[in-house]
């Protein structure tokens, strides 16, 4: 898999959390929780992330979190049901993903097997990043991301 290593700023985040199986039902944690949150506080328009907070090898199922984040500004007051948290600024692989839901687990696992296997991966947090025009082809369900991995320095 082709990436560059990126200096990535902090970044503020409001975030709602899924718990449950990864896979189709994240996909639509956004379209039927987090999209309409999102217009519903005018932030339509601006990065978001999806950040897995659990490794599905070793976590149940039913246990699993996933946070859909977007990026806000330093001054946002972030009202409930949404927390706030932070990306941590790093040193980041960062991977272009083209393809559809069912296809992302896939890609991480391609993505940390061979970072593991160079010797780069770090430990930290891994995210998805989606571009402020995000858009799904409605036909297919293909959408563009970037897997975003910590690497040691």
């Amino acid at each position: 898999m082709k990436y560059e290593i990126k200096e990535l700023p902090e970044v503020r985040v409001a975030y709602l959390r899924y718990k449950g199986p990864f896979g189709p039902a994240v996909g639509e944690f956004w379209k039927e929780v987090f999209t309409p949150w999102q217009k519903a506080f005018g932030l339509v328009g601006k990065v978001t992330y999806g950040v897995a907070q659990d490794d599905p090898r070793t976590t149940p199922a039913a246990e699993c979190r996933y946070d859909a984040c977007v990026e806000v500004s330093a001054d946002y007051p972030i009202q409930p049901p949404a927390k706030e948290t932070h990306l941590p600024a790093g040193r980041y692989a960062v991977a272009p993903f083209e393809g559809t839901g069912a296809d992302v687990s896939a890609a991480w696992g391609e993505f940390f097997g061979q970072l593991q296997a160079e010797g780069k991966a770090a430990e930290g947090v891994c995210f998805e990043r989606y571009p402020a025009d995000y858009a799904m082809d409605p036909a297919t369900g293909v959408f563009t991301a970037e897997l975003c991995i910590p690497v040691k320095a």
